[in-house]
């Protein structure tokens, strides 16, 4: 057997250590060099995809090499997430993160990671507000009207969703159980189905995307009773926000970027700069305003913070209304 003086030995042994180290450092440094794919648990086409190509289209020219949008649908983006989980922790693989990972971490019974655990937190990209919507048939013009016309009409008011666990229906659970009304809910597959059917008059009422619905809602063919953010819209400054009249109501759909776990801490910073940069840009945040939202502006732990309030205040609902998904 070969013998090592002591001495000789621990140098050996802490310069093997530092190598790891040492690549990780060179490997961002010389980050990136070759293209990155970025993975949407969305079908194309949709808002999702419109602020994934605004901010992919940045990011390209800030980087220098092209961001690749990838759709990979379905199981309510945890098929996409798993995706990105599983990919090499190495900056070429990012994650379009959003609020259903957050509630998916509860609704889901058997998934194969763990969000928090498994993703990294990068930045934000965008916080949305959905609005309370009524048919204009409908008799309430204010909140206050309608959570009283629904206490007199148990069971008698219809809430249409995009689907059972989604932000929509999600918020209208936590609106039923605050202001105390028992709503029958609706879920349709998806947003524009579930409009189509409440400009129909077929249902009465529904917590919709801004972007799904804001055009209906100037058109006057919906009623918009409040927003579901701590602030106003900019989008639609005029309607109050539901925690005017239930404080500490608050439900916001957001999206932002992720990586798998153990990232080198160099590159998320990299990319946090450039992505935060990119929301400051004015041309930026005047497409973002067009989509109903604002800029979503965080530090890596600022977002993996909101991540963690999202899971657990969405984790209350969601047990108490023992919601399954579809």
């Amino acid at each position: 057997m070969l013998k090592f003086p002591r001495r000789r030995f621990l140098h050996l042994a802490a310069g093997a250590a530092a190598l790891p180290a040492v690549s990780r450092v060179a490997m961002a440094q010389a980050y990136p060099s070759r293209p990155v794919r970025w993975v949407i648990g969305f079908p194309a086409g949709g808002g999702t995809d419109t602020v994934a190509r605004l901010m992919g289209q940045w990011l390209s020219e800030r980087l220098g090499q092209s961001v690749i949008i990838e759709s990979r649908p379905g199981a309510g983006t945890n098929i996409a997430t798993e995706a990105v989980v599983r990919a090499a922790p190495d900056g070429y693989t990012l994650l379009f993160v959003n609020s259903a990972n957050a509630i998916n971490a509860t609704l889901y019974d058997k998934l194969t990671f763990n969000f928090i655990r498994d993703i990294a937190p990068v930045a934000g990209l965008i916080s949305l507000a959905n609005v309370m919507v009524v048919h204009p048939s409908f008799p309430a013009m204010t909140v206050p009207e309608f959570i009283a016309n629904a206490k007199d009409n148990p069971r008698k008011v219809n809430m249409a969703s995009s689907g059972n666990g989604t932000g929509p229906h999600l918020a209208g659970e936590r609106f039923k159980m605050m202001a105390g009304v028992d709503l029958v809910h609706v879920p349709y597959r998806g947003i524009a189905p579930a409009l189509t059917d409440l400009l129909g008059g077929q249902v009465q009422m529904m917590f919709s995307t801004i972007t799904g619905s804001i055009e209906f809602i100037k058109a006057g063919k919906l009623r918009a009773l409040a927003v579901t953010t701590e602030l106003r819209s900019e989008a639609l400054p005029a309607i109050p926000t539901v925690s005017d009249f239930l404080p500490g109501y608050e439900s916001s759909s957001w999206y932002g970027v992720g990586v798998p776990r153990n990232t080198p801490a160099e590159i998320v910073d990299r990319l946090n700069k450039e992505i935060n940069a990119g929301l400051a840009d004015p041309r930026m945040k005047m497409r973002l305003a067009d989509l109903g939202g604002t800029a979503f502006v965080v530090s890596p732990a600022d977002f993996g913070k909101h991540i963690a309030d999202e899971t657990e205040k969405w984790a209350k609902i969601i047990r108490a209304g023992n919601i399954k998904p579809e």
